[in-house]
């Protein structure tokens, strides 16, 4: 059943380039959602799925899969509203690029084996950058190029990496060489160590420019700036996501190879980085969508440290995972809406969100108020549960530190939040108006995320307990 959920949305791509009505492709997308993730409810709720080598469900695939899969399928939803707005521009190249782009996203999920994850992953980019252009203007093709160049060098950067890998089992006597996890990681005490180490280190900045951690984040901005809001949503929900866990995997490698401890210090240090800039740059910030950007930069971070110290962080940083896709979704839906409505993203002609358009700039507040861990979302939870184990582990420098961010990026990131919703109600100067369809699904996320800060459910913390098992193994 794993090679029919990639093929599922590929189908339903091929369709849609096909399909001769507008109204057939926004349907082919919501029906290749909608059955990807019914499909993964069927396969998450076995207790083993038999793949292959290449392909395969392992805990933190579950948590993984799970989490894109609903992401879009909300995102899918409210995309028929959204290119409603927009039959000018059609929905011909939005599409099947966006079926692609979880085709390709699944395939980097499930993949086994190092060369086909490095290729899910390149396949995401190629998929998402007409996806970013779509509003076809200066600033869009500016940001589409930047987004191309950076991601492109960071994914030469991890092939490099892998390759660095391949050698050093080839240096560590190991035939045949494999590139596929499970072998390498029963291999992983005879792999070279340096050559280890410097594969460990490509793969983390490659695939953490895909991630945006800090200083490889500058494609971050512009890309979630200009793109369309559901498309910022699956970028810091989805593709963030699918990057870490590639990271992940070869954390498994190194924790095989014994050599754990060096990997979490390098996590660690760029997750402080990336909390740092990210605060910094959140300050006074004007533009409602960037200051979204360097949210996403901040919570990857944020999962960095929560992996890089290890036991009841690690749960809280995937828990944290979870609860970062859901709530990303229900922002840039919801500021999606009000760019709409006010023909602006600036924070300057965006006021009085909530008397002007009540549901959208509700569900903004309420998501400014979940991601900075404000109770009782879910994310509250999840940092509150990082920060247990940072402090546990007696790590009390990393903790304040990472208190002392939190609160400037509240600070920073309120300023902007509250000035932009509060206030009397003013004339739009466009027809739009909330909506059924471009309402409900970032009020779901929400509601999910709030849900998540209520009550965890049990298969989820088992799903969870698992998948940080997997990070923990040390030889």
């Amino acid at each position: 059943m794993l090679i029919p959920l990639i093929l599922l949305p590929l189908v339903a791509a091929l369709l849609a380039v096909v399909a001769p009505w507008h109204q057939a492709r926004s349907l082919l997308l919501v029906v290749g959602s909608a059955g990807h993730l019914l499909m993964t409810g069927v396969l998450l709720a076995q207790p083993a799925v038999v793949g292959t080598p290449w392909l395969g469900l392992d805990a933190l695939s579950r948590l993984v899969l799970l989490v894109t899969s609903l992401l879009f399928f909300g995102c899918a939803f409210y995309a028929v509203g959204y290119l409603e707005y927009h039959r000018v521009r059609g929905n011909r190249v939005m599409v099947p690029c966006l079926l692609v782009f979880l085709s390709a996203m699944t395939l980097a999920v499930l993949a086994r084996h190092f060369g086909l994850l490095w290729l899910a992953v390149e396949t995401t980019t190629l998929a998402s950058a007409p996806l970013i252009y779509y509003n076809r203007n200066r600033l869009s093709i500016e940001a589409t190029w930047k987004y191309l160049l950076l991601c492109s060098i960071g994914i030469a950067l991890a092939l490099l990496g892998i390759f660095f890998i391949g050698y050093g089992a080839l240096v560590g006597g190991v035939h045949p060489v494999d590139l596929q996890l499970d072998a390498l990681l029963a291999a992983a005490p005879d792999l070279s160590r340096p050559w280890l180490h410097a594969g460990f280190v490509f793969i983390l900045v490659g695939f953490g420019t895909k991630m945006g951690l800090a200083p490889l984040h500058c494609w971050k901005p512009d890309a979630y700036g200009e793109a369309p809001g559901l498309v910022g949503a699956l970028l810091a929900g989805g593709l963030t996501s699918v990057a870490f866990l590639a990271i992940l995997r070869a954390l498994q490698l190194m924790n095989a190879a014994g050599d754990g401890p060096l990997a979490r210090q390098a996590l660690l240090i760029m997750g402080l980085l990336s909390m740092t800039v990210a605060a910094i740059s959140m300050v006074r910030q004007p533009d409602i969508k960037r200051l979204l950007a360097y949210s996403s930069v901040e919570h990857m971070g944020i999962l960095a440290i929560g992996v890089g110290m290890g036991k009841l962080a690690t749960f809280g940083a995937l828990l944290h995972l979870v609860n970062n896709a859901l709530t990303k979704g229900g922002l840039f839906l919801s500021v999606a809406n009000l760019q709409r409505g006010y023909a602006s993203k600036k924070l300057w002609e965006v006021r009085g969100a909530i008397a002007t358009l009540p549901v959208s700039g509700t569900l903004f507040l309420a998501g400014f108020l979940a991601i900075t861990g404000s109770p009782p979302f879910g994310p509250f939870m999840s940092l509150f549960t990082i920060l247990r184990g940072v402090f546990g582990q007696g790590a009390t420098a990393v903790g304040l530190g990472m208190l002392v961010l939190l609160a400037v990026v509240f600070v920073g990131m309120g300023a902007t939040v509250l000035t932009a919703t509060q206030g009397p109600a003013v004339q739009l100067d466009t027809p739009y108006q909330d909506k059924l369809l471009v309402v409900l699904p970032p009020l779901g996320f929400v509601l999910l995320v709030l849900v998540l800060g209520l009550w965890l459910p049990e298969p989820l913390v088992s799903l969870i307990r698992e998948a940080s098992a997997l990070l923990e193994v040390t030889s």
